[in-house]
Formats: C-alpha cells, structure tokens, sequence
C-alpha cells in the first residue's frame, strides 16, 4: 500500500470514527464520567498518594500531583483538590471509623473506573449478562481497585526516569554541552507520552467486557495519547485566556475540573471509538468477555446480516 493509499485508509477511519463517537452521545457521556470523576477524584488520589509516597514520599507526590493539577486548569483548581484530599484524610481513631473510611475510600474511587467501563461498553456494542448480578459488580469493583494501584505504579515508573534524567541533566549543565538538554527535554516528554499510552492501553484491553487483541489497543492507545497531550495543551491555553470558572465565584475551581475531566472524556471516547474501528477495518477479533453478551443492537444487527435483511436507513 503506498502513501495515498494509506492516506485514504486513514481519512475512512478517522471519518467512521467520528461518525460513530457521534452516534453514541459523547457529551452525555462525558459529562457522566465528568460527574463521577468529581467525587471520585480526592478518594483516587488519596490511594494513588499512599501507594507512591511509599517510594518517594507523600509531600513530594502531593507537590507532583499539584503541579500537574496547576498546569492543566490552574493554581486554585490545584488549591482546591489539595483542600479535598485534606478533608478526605481526617477520619476517626476508632476501628469502625477506620473500616467504613477505608471502604468509603474505596467504593468512591473505583465509582469513576466503572462508569468508564459502561462507557466503552457502548463504544464495543456488548453488556453484562443479566445472569451475572453481584458476582459482575464485585470483579468490576476489584478490577477498578487494580487500575488504580496500576496507575500509581506507572507513576512511580514515570517519576523515577523523570528523576534520572533530571539529574543528568543537571550533570549535563555543568559538563557538556547545553544543546543536549534539549535531547533530555525531549527524553522526558517521550516517557510522559509512553506511560500515558501504556494507561490508555491498559484501560482499553481490561476495562470493556471485551476481549479485545493488543495489535488494536496498543494503536489506539498511541492515537489517544497524542490526541490527549494536544487536547492539554489546546485546554491549558483555553483556560488561560478565557477563564472559564471566572464566572461561577467561589466554586470557579470546581468547575474549570469539571470542565477539564469533561473535555478529557471526549478524547478518551474518541480514543476508543478509533480503536473499535480501526479493530473492525483490519478485522482483528473481537468477541464479548465471559460474563458478557452483545448489546441488543448488535444482536439485532447480526441477526439482519445473517439473514440478509438490510438494516434501516442503509
């Protein structure tokens, strides 16, 4: 296939994409996951603290976390999360205090992984089984419970090659050239790059009730993370400029994380829409999980297709 050709693959892709990330109401679904991730947010990050402050401590992986914070929506949305994980933290001295603290924790933090999970459902076409009831929701809750401690290792990876390469390039500063600072800058934001696609991918392979191969995942995932880290980029400038939260007073911040968590929702469907696509084009399997089934609408679907009914509107 030469360039024009895959040129046109890519355009049929991209515009299949669009057409069924529209279909399947994304800013519904973004505002959602938006809803969930607010309440999810201080119980996720208080457990992501925990875990990584084993390794370099809780004051610097706040510092972090704030940083990061401030540089996608702003000083006092970061203000404003740190003021949330303070309040999270308190808790009683008693034993039953601690165990329905840790719980709540917990429930409050996978919440937002499992609205993630019935989103991508609907971006794959398949559902839980009725049969499955309560034995589906406790693996959803473990399963959520397992990203969250896979994303604190991830940073724990990403912070500590960040860690290296400043100190590099601190050596590098006083010894050897200063253009290659440039090559450790570009080193540094590579590794952010990779550990947001090894998120993606991870989120797209064992989220879904589908099984889904890893030649797809692991494509879409690269389109997400570039798309993500332009989208930060697009989103910190927006913020700068128009201030959004201006407007709402006192909970300004609140909302400019809404708004962030929103717009990051549209990339991330989007992201999964591509990867559905781009699965189906290059006819990559893809079947429903043990405790899934497909949706009505691809049952219906099949059903025209094995029995060459056209489908409406076609």
């Amino acid at each position: 296939m030469n360039i024009r050709e895959k040129g046109k693959s890519l355009f049929a892709i991209l515009k299949a994409t669009y057409l069924e990330w529209n279909s399947d109401d994304p800013f519904r679904q973004s505002a959602v996951i938006a809803y969930y991730s607010i309440f999810s947010l201080p119980a996720l990050l208080i457990i992501i603290i925990k875990v990584v402050g084993q390794v370099f401590g809780e004051e610097a992986i706040r510092g972090e976390i704030a940083t990061q914070i401030s540089s996608a929506v702003g000083e006092e949305a970061a203000i404003q999360v740190q003021d949330m994980i303070a309040s999270v933290s308190q808790q009683g001295d008693s034993t039953i205090a601690i165990i329905v603290g840790v719980g709540t924790l917990l429930f409050g933090a996978t919440g937002v992984f499992v609205q993630l999970q019935l989103s991508l459902n609907k971006v794959w076409e398949v559902e839980a089984k009725p049969e499955s009831g309560i034995l589906k929701i406790a693996l959803d809750r473990i399963l959520s419970l397992g990203f969250i401690v896979g994303v604190g290792f991830l940073l724990i990876i990403s912070l500590a090659l960040t860690a290296g390469l400043q100190a590099l390039g601190n050596f590098i500063q006083r010894y050897l050239p200063d253009y290659l600072l440039y090559v450790f800058q570009v080193a540094e934001e590579m590794i952010s790059l990779g550990v947001i696609t090894t998120l993606f991918a991870m989120i797209y392979k064992f989220l879904p009730d589908a099984k889904v191969e890893w030649r797809s995942v692991w494509i879409g995932a690269a389109v997400t993370a570039g798309l993500f880290v332009l989208g930060k980029i697009g989103l910190g400038i927006y913020f700068g400029q128009a201030e959004p939260g201006s407007a709402f007073g006192a909970a300004g911040a609140v909302i400019l994380i809404l708004l962030w968590v929103n717009y990051s929702a549209l990339i991330f469907l989007f992201g999964a829409e591509f990867t559905q696509v781009y699965a189906r084009r290059k006819g990559h399997k893809i079947e429903p999980s043990n405790h899934a089934q497909w949706s009505a609408e691809r049952r219906l679907a099949n059903y025209k297709n094995e029995y060459g009914i056209e489908r409406e509107n076609a």
